[in-house]
């Protein structure tokens, strides 16, 4: 115990990280604890204290969580930083960032996604915070610079070089060696040199026209990083919880399905759009031509024996768009029999009588 005294005040006390060090005791205990309290309530504990919902409201713990913020943020500004009030403060600060980062999904799709999938995100940003916390603490700052050297130009081009890796691997899809890239120089260099992930912004826009990279990025995926996945998918179950499995007839579906559909419609080309809309035109107009032909020709499904047909339209044409018309309604199909019974029509044996036939449809 006096050994572990003595490390503190040397690597932490002496060094002016004590408030650093409490935000991280901060973040790391509000953490553990919302996470505790927000699982025995989704277990109905009958023991422990279920929601502040003050007049049927329910209050979610990113407002307490931006309440201890405003305190810790402000009171380090009203106090000059002078001890110990920067010490509080600083513990004040992390239990804040804890309790608000463990709602970082609401605040991100601004709905209640804490039980879902998308509730990942919020796991994801803690570890990332507790993570850059502690990065700071045992003396990493970010892109590499070491306080108290004296700038040089190979200092600014390492800086600037890791900068751009970040952000290649960024683009690639690899967050967390994108993000870990910043503080650590070289993690981000390899991220940048491998190849992206399929569903990442780069591998759309370079491996659209390179089928070999794709495949070789398609096959990585289903060989590491889906193993890599899993293996984070059981390791965030094991801290935060298992995320509700929606049925696929459940309200929050339909509405995630009305969202990635509005999303695809919103990115139609404009010249698929217009070509869509041509083709809805040409439809409506055939209909309503239909609808009026079917109107002007009406009369004529009770022909007079005494009219022929109408002038400028033989005969022959007429009486085909008539069967039609009759094999679409799904009336009898009658052929025109002249005064002896006996017809001779164009074609067909001089011998062959004419007959009513019915047409189903």
């Amino acid at each position: 115990m006096t050994a572990m005294l003595d490390s503190y005040r040397e690597h932490i006390v002496n060094t002016h990280k004590q408030p650093l060090f409490l935000l991280l005791v901060g973040f790391i205990t509000s953490f553990v604890f919302i996470r505790f309290s927000v699982r025995m309530i989704r277990a109905k504990v009958r023991w422990w204290p279920g929601n502040v919902t003050p007049g049927g409201l329910h209050i979610h713990h990113m407002v307490f969580g931006l309440g201890f913020l405003l305190v810790g943020g402000i009171g380090v500004f009203a106090t000059f930083g002078g001890t110990p009030w920067i010490d509080w403060f600083g513990l004040a600060f992390g239990i804040g960032c804890g309790l608000v980062l463990d709602e970082f999904a609401l605040i991100l799709h601004l709905d209640d996604v804490y039980w879902s999938e998308q509730g990942r995100k919020s796991v994801d940003a803690v570890i990332f915070g507790i993570l850059f916390t502690a990065l700071l603490l045992i003396g990493y700052v970010p892109l590499g610079v070491v306080p108290g050297e004296d700038t040089r130009w190979g200092l600014i081009t390492v800086i600037s070089v890791n900068a751009l890796a970040s952000v290649i691997t960024l683009l690639k899809g690899k967050v967390w060696t994108g993000l870990l890239g910043i503080m650590v120089p070289g993690l981000s260099w390899i991220g940048a040199i491998r190849l992206a992930r399929p569903s990442s912004p780069w591998a759309r826009w370079r491996y659209t026209t390179r089928p070999r990279r794709r495949a070789r990025a398609l096959r990585r995926e289903r060989l590491l990083h889906r193993r890599a996945d899993r293996a984070r998918t059981w390791l965030f179950d094991l801290i935060a919880g298992a995320p509700d499995k929606v049925p696929a007839n459940h309200p929050a579906a339909h509405r995630v399905a009305e969202r990635m559909a509005a999303r695809a419609s919103a990115h139609l080309d404009a010249h698929v759009a217009r070509a869509l809309s041509r083709r809805r035109a040409r439809l409506a107009d055939r209909r309503s031509a239909a609808a009026t032909g079917a109107a002007a020709k009406a009369p004529a499904a009770h022909p007079q024996p005494a009219e022929g047909p109408a002038e400028g339209v033989p005969a022959r044409s007429a009486g085909a768009r008539q069967r039609r018309r009759t094999v679409r309604a799904g009336r009898n199909r009658t052929y025109a029999v002249g005064p002896t019974g006996l017809e001779r029509r164009p074609g067909r044996h001089p011998h062959l009588r004419t007959r009513t036939r019915r047409i189903h449809r």
